[in-house]
């Protein structure tokens, strides 16, 4: 499926800024299943310091600057990116033959070793543990055991926009059983890892549809978050979204990898002003070949930019 994919987000500063440093994770790439035949980001006004870069996972990320005073920023991102992955086909080990796959995969950027410990925002809870292991079935492949922990987080949890926000633990979003994809993947994320799967925080967009009938809006998308598990050598990685209970397939557009939210922010830096700031995002993620009968899961799913 291919797409054409338009972000913008605008902030506005109550006084402004005499200085703005920026890091920002809002270029899709190529990867596995993935394809990006074009791709740009536009900034306004011009930052006086501007560096694309790759960083340790392979993201492309943006570093900008600007050193006299801004009362407004906007970042527009338009691409075209061509997706083709599939529900995938289960090769995968029993959990109790992953530590030794581990053992054997190397140190490189996607090595499951980096996914595997505690990381800025993500760590073993008891109770987001203890959840997991009562999901797990009785037998059965790693890949089987993504799937029913997904699952079960998805039919645990209740989607809510408000009972959260960019800076809620894993813990504190199960203890409420409420939040956003980030919320959902971060949860799922602590629960695998627990258990010996190493796991990743995805960040891209999503496709969604219109209700039945009714035309499809501009700037309704949203930018969202999933959970890449990795399978063992043969399986290597899989993508889950426990937001919708559904395996990452051709709606989805990755942009980003990390150890959790921290390493993929689409957004994030310093300023300094005084007062506040306001900002605003909108997202149109547009079929260029296809089908408008949407999947039956739920496509809800929100992202947070700060």
């Amino acid at each position: 499926m291919r797409y054409k994919i338009r972000l913008t987000i605008d902030y506005q500063y109550q006084s402004a800024s005499d200085h703005v440093r920026n890091v920002l994770r809002l270029l899709p790439s190529d990867a596995p299943g993935q394809h990006v035949t074009a791709r740009s980001l536009t900034i306004s006004p011009p930052p006086q310091e501007r560096l694309d870069r790759l960083d340790f996972f392979g993201n492309t990320t943006t570093d900008v600057v600007w050193h006299q005073p801004v009362e407004t920023i906007t970042f527009t991102l338009e691409a075209e990116a061509e997706r083709f992955a599939t529900p995938p086909v289960d090769v995968s080990p029993p959990l109790k033959g992953i530590a030794a796959d581990v053992a054997g995969a190397g140190i490189g950027p996607l090595s499951p070793l980096h996914f595997l410990g505690p990381s800025p925002r993500i760590r073993a809870e008891a109770a987001i543990t203890a959840f997991t292991r009562a999901a797990l079935p009785a037998t059965g492949s790693s890949l089987a055991m993504v799937e029913a922990v997904g699952r079960a987080l998805h039919k645990a949890m209740t989607y809510d926009a408000d009972a959260t926000d960019v800076n809620t633990s894993p813990l504190e979003a199960f203890g409420k059983r409420r939040g956003v994809c980030q919320d959902f993947a971060q949860i799922m994320i602590a629960g695998l890892r627990a258990i010996g799967l190493p796991a990743a925080y995805v960040s891209g967009f999503l496709r969604t549809y219109p209700p039945p009938g009714q035309p499809r809006l501009e700037g309704v998308d949203a930018m969202h978050a999933w959970v890449a598990v990795w399978c063992g050598q043969a399986q290597a990685w899989v993508e889950y979204d426990p937001t919708n209970a559904q395996w990452a397939g051709e709606d989805y557009i990755t942009v980003a990898i990390g150890r959790d939210y921290a390493d993929v922010a689409p957004v994030k830096g310093a300023i300094r002003t005084s007062g506040g700031q306001d900002s605003a995002q909108a997202v149109d993620v547009i079929p260029l070949d296809d089908p408008v009968t949407p999947p039956q899961a739920d496509m809800t799913g929100k992202d947070r930019t700060p």
